[in-house]
């Protein structure tokens, strides 16, 4: 996708390209950043984010774009990394999962008070993004990517282009079906494959252990300062690392949701390689070597087609906004 945003005045536009501002709002923050055209990231700003009051999200995103604008003030767009369905105008937030906005028209409520053209995008769009332009998939002309953390996003990029579908609902991997009527979903549904393959589900495998065999999670409950209903994905983490075997088999429960998830998506999308992001993959090969072996035990085909890598994101934590803005420039 060629660079439609045309170079102005300031030195640091000269020397960088067109400048855009991205922005990445999560359930914890909001992060900003000042972007060159080839992905170096100038300034960054993080705010906490009140992710519970509508208007106080809007009042932080606009204090983070007009900060960055009066320090880079060649800056000519600005996109946002939003986590939600974000409508086909790039501008409505059609359902938010997590964050109560829903309905709301968000490009519009931030561009008429910072004076810039505003691009919303899904968050995990935007990470992805990211990954194909500058991270582990650059180069790649279909990629699929998929974002770990609290649930599970992805990013689908067919023939060079986002995918985003006739509304813009389009590559909501975290909503596909993988346990019929299983464990309840923020999106409506049950049996979702964020319930079972994201952080939070990590922890809920952790907490199961700890109800039925609390001797064998002692480990996990230990690492979640003695309480088992404060057990998380980390602590989990902390113990799989460790080579504890209860956490290791929490481990388990998940990746074998994740490998056949993705391979039932890349039977419909036949991706070039699979970049795996977000909190989780912190994880590295705890989660990577596991996923990728209950993958290939359900890939279509199987021996008869060239593999599909799975690797690690490339972007680290300012993907997010570093995708908003290349594709809020491009818009």
């Amino acid at each position: 996708m060629a660079d439609q945003t045309e170079a102005t005045t300031g030195t640091a536009q000269d020397s960088h390209g067109a400048l855009s501002i991205g922005v990445d709002v999560g359930g914890t923050k909001i992060a900003g950043g000042v972007v060159a055209v080839d992905g170096e990231v100038l300034a960054t700003i993080r705010r906490d984010s009140p992710a519970q009051e509508r208007q106080a999200i809007i009042d932080t995103i606009v204090e983070v774009v007009r900060e960055l604008k009066n320090d880079f003030p060649s800056c000519t767009t600005v996109g946002i990394g939003a986590a939600g369905f974000i409508a086909e105008d790039r501008n409505t937030i059609a359902h938010g999962t997590n964050l109560d906005w829903t309905g709301l028209r968000l490009a519009d409520a931030i561009s008429e008070r910072v004076g810039m053209p505003v691009v919303v995008e899904n968050d995990a769009n935007a990470f992805g993004w990211a990954e194909v332009r500058f991270g582990a998939a650059r180069g790649k002309r279909n990629a699929l990517v998929v974002a770990i953390g609290t649930g599970v996003g992805g990013a689908v990029v067919v023939d060079g282009r986002l995918l985003r579908g006739a509304r813009g609902f389009a590559a909501e991997i975290g909503h596909i079906n993988v346990v019929p009527d299983g464990r309840p979903c923020g999106c409506g549904l049950n049996g979702c494959l964020e319930r079972y393959a994201a952080g939070t589900a990590l922890g809920v495998n952790g907490w199961e252990q700890a109800r039925f065999r609390p001797a064998y999670a002692a480990r996990i409950i230990e690492l979640s300062g003695g309480d088992a209903n404060n057990i998380s994905g980390k602590a989990v983490t902390a113990a799989a690392r460790e080579g504890d075997p209860c956490a290791l088999e929490c481990y388990a429960q998940l990746t074998h949701w994740l490998g056949r998830g993705l391979a039932d998506l890349c039977a419909v999308l036949d991706p070039e390689v699979i970049v795996i992001a977000g909190g989780l993959a912190e994880a590295g090969d705890i989660l990577l070597e596991p996923t990728r072996k209950a993958f290939e035990a359900a890939l279509t085909a199987g021996t008869h087609r060239p593999p599909i890598p799975l690797v690690l994101a490339a972007g680290g934590q300012e993907a997010g906004l570093v995708g908003a803005a290349d594709l809020a420039r491009q818009s």
